[in-house]
């Protein structure tokens, strides 16, 4: 059996290399590309994912899951060996589903729909990348339709990126959350908003980039294992586990949008860092769920990154970084600022208040265009009316409104938000046991060390990659079930203090 084990291995080491070469010419193409490398982008992400599709869903390899199958029986659930031959079944079944040729014909037309998109939406012009997210749309139905027998054709896209949840159960949980944020909404927007203008003013951008880069290996992010590049919208990608690459992007006139976004990549590659070296390679090698992720991001972005404790300690080196700027605005003003609630256009720059709004908002569409009760064309009116009734404020336009979010120009159409506001919720959760743990980690964070906090993430979470599912990681991690309590919890004393709630 060992020797059937180390052949599987080895196959599934031969795909992830192709994966990774996929990876990484699209990361050249966020990044470094130039214009005339488009055309020819999309069909070399195609033959690359239709090759690592045909050797994944090749034969042999079901058989040797299949012989390798009473070898885990005689295993610990949470053995190395047993959870990469589970991991790896329960992505073979799902891949063996999807024909080779299909996988190529979407990372064909991924390729080339993000590349009309960098371009319609500065241009404003939701009209020339129309037909091109129809295709989008008709790509997911129809892979939707490859796992038949779904409650709602949503529910095989939402399991790709939540493994185990499904529409009904998201949309349950995202009433019971509106229940209760909403009310913290309105209170505060009723209220005269913070002032932030001291996040607006010049930032030249190779100061506000030194300044990122500091806190982020103060976090843990190894640069001799990653690297960061600007783009249009931020990301974070893996080659391997000792190259985890993170992107983000400047504004010079908003201090915010480049720090806060270079902080929340840098959580999502601290968690791919932490991964056990031995899984480079195979399937248990990569973050367990969308919303695990997420929760990682998000933990090291806001709930660290926008904390009091936080800018105890870095408020005085950003002062000096900006003096001019910064030099006469109290702690207490930026923090205010850093933290202000408002109705705002953008979910990337929303605050954590409003955020799960945009987000809701976003799934609600996706249920709508997959049922057929939307269409594409009637996307950019739908925008505008949904957001004038859930966020208060209307989008002047398409680039701030529908053409906003790269996912939809990068991916499928389902399951591609859900995992922002699981990942609120799980970070929450996380970090609450965190301090149960070790309650010495605020005091740690206003000096500026994040050892304590960073060691248990990664003993509890990044070490085990894709061992676990999100449910089984989040009952060991915090010994119950996912739970919103926390997460208002968190928010209603953060935001109580600052807005006298």
């Amino acid at each position: 059996m060992e020797a059937k084990l180390q052949e599987l291995k080895t196959r599934l080491i031969e795909i992830n290399d192709l994966e990774s070469a996929g990876a990484l010419l699209h990361w050249d193409q966020s990044t470094y590309m130039p214009p005339g490398g488009a055309a020819a982008r999309g069909p070399q992400l195609a033959t690359l994912a239709k090759l690592a599709h045909e050797k994944f869903t090749d034969p042999a390899i079901g058989h040797l899951l299949d012989d390798l199958q009473p070898y885990t029986m005689g295993l610990p659930y949470d053995s190395d060996e047993a959870s990469l031959i589970r991991v790896t079944r329960q992505d073979y079944d799902k891949a063996v589903k999807v024909p080779p040729d299909f996988m190529g014909q979407i990372y064909s037309h991924t390729a080339a729909i993000y590349d009309v998109w960098t371009k319609a939406r500065p241009a404003n012009d939701f009209a020339i990348v129309l037909p091109y997210l129809q295709k989008t749309l008709d790509l997911s139905r129809q892979f939707a339709n490859y796992f038949p027998g779904y409650e709602h054709i949503a529910d095989p896209l939402i399991d790709f990126a939540d493994s185990g949840m499904k529409a009904s159960t998201i949309s349950k949980l995202f009433a019971e959350l509106r229940e209760q944020l909403v009310p913290i909404v309105q209170s505060i927007t009723s209220q005269p908003p913070a002032d932030d203008s001291c996040l607006l003013q010049s930032f030249p951008e190779t100061q506000q980039w030194s300044f990122g880069v500091n806190i982020i290996k103060k976090y843990g992010y190894d640069f001799d294992r990653g690297r960061q590049d600007k783009t249009h919208h931020p990301y974070m990608t893996k080659f391997s586990l000792g190259d985890v690459r993170i992107t983000t992007r400047f504004n010079e006139n908003n201090l915010g949008d480049g720090l806060f976004s270079t902080m929340h990549e840098a959580g999502h590659a601290i968690y791919e860092q932490g991964i056990n070296m031995a899984y480079e390679g195979t399937p248990l090698a990569g973050g367990t769920s969308a919303g695990v992720h997420e929760s990682q991001s998000r933990l090291w972005e806001n709930v660290v990154g926008r904390s009091r404790k936080f800018w105890h300690h870095f408020y005085p080196q950003l002062q000096t970084q900006f003096p001019a700027q910064l030099g006469s605005v109290p702690l207490d003003t930026f923090y205010r600022a850093v933290n202000k609630v408002e109705r705002s256009l953008i979910r990337t720059d929303a605050d954590e208040v409003t955020y799960n709004l945009h987000v809701m908002m976003r799934f609600d569409f996706e249920l709508a265009m997959l049922e057929g009760r939307l269409a594409i064309r009637d996307l950019p009116e739908a925008w505008r009316e949904r957001f004038k009734s859930d966020i208060g404020i209307t989008p002047p336009n398409d680039r701030n409104g529908a053409l906003q979010d790269v996912h939809w120009f990068s991916g499928t159409i389902g399951g591609s938000f859900q995992g922002y506001t699981l990942g609120n919720i799980l970070c929450a959760q996380f970090y609450d046991t965190a301090l149960a743990a070790h309650p010495e980690i605020p005091a740690e964070i206003e000096m500026g060390n994040f050892t304590t906090l960073r060691t248990w993430l990664t003993e509890k979470i990044y070490q085990y990659g894709r061992k676990y599912t999100a449910p089984e990681l989040t009952q060991r991690v915090t010994g119950g079930p996912l739970s919103i309590a926390p997460y208002i919890r968190y928010l209603k004393t953060k935001y109580g203090e600052l807005y006298q709630l």
